[in-house]
């Protein structure tokens, strides 16, 4: 019988990556989960029987731990890059330090995570590496410079990986998730009524099947949006 899969979703918490860690439990797979706090991933991983792993992103060292933990078990099929950071406010205001981490864990660190994953994946001879974008990779808001200019340096990596690691039956994608997420208790989701947030189910299930796309049409890009969404 062959082995179950394997996943390691980085930036793990609430919303996303928590439903993501469901989709994959539910269907079989062995799940990792990575964060710089453990301790609020504990219902999560009682859940669906995930391992928790304290990891900062943009830390070289952590990184490394991390993907050393889950090579002890065996390989890994399926990476999540879904840790993001923002500094808000007028470019006049910002504090540069909080700029420069901002870009770090959406940028530096989702380098980090693919090197690594890359590196055993290109072994193996296959792997999905996924990353989470986001309205500001293609688009810059006001009060918003840090977050854009992570999120467009994720997804340079990400076409750049993408061209890179297909040749090797690396699949790499990045999902423009352009659009608020539903949360519990989230006023916005009456103001703007039925399907007017993204599901974070519905946004799971695109993620596993991007992961089990025939690797004769594989998509490296795909945005998703409410259908009210303006675009």
């Amino acid at each position: 019988m062959a082995a179950a899969e394997r996943v390691l979703i980085v930036g793990a918490g609430a919303g996303l990556s928590a439903a993501l860690a469901r989709k994959c439990a539910a269907a079989g797979m062995e799940v990792f989960l990575a964060a710089r706090d453990t301790a609020k991933l504990a219902g999560l991983v009682t859940e669906t029987g995930a391992t928790a792993v304290a990891c900062d992103a943009t830390s070289v060292a952590d990184v490394e731990k991390l993907f050393t933990a889950v090579d002890a078990g065996g390989g890994v099929d399926l990476v999540v890059y879904n840790a993001s950071g923002r500094a808000r406010g007028p470019i006049v205001d910002l504090d540069p330090a909080a700029v420069e981490q901002a870009i770090k864990v959406t940028a530096f660190g989702g380098f980090l995570v693919a090197q690594q994953a890359a590196k055993r994946m290109a072994k193996q001879g296959h792997g999905t590496i996924l990353f989470t974008g986001a309205s500001a990779a293609v688009k810059g808001y006001p009060r918003s410079s840090s977050f854009a200019m992570g999120k467009f340096a994720l997804r340079g990596l990400a076409q750049s990986l993408a061209r890179e690691l297909q040749p090797l039956n690396i699949h790499v994608g990045h999902i423009v998730i352009d659009g608020g997420i539903a949360k519990d208790s989230d006023p916005r989701a009456n103001e703007r009524g039925p399907d007017g947030l993204l599901d974070p189910n519905a946004i799971a299930d695109t993620y596993l099947n991007l992961h089990r796309q025939p690797r004769s049409a594989w998509a490296w890009e795909i945005e998703l949006r409410p259908w009210i969404e303006n675009f």
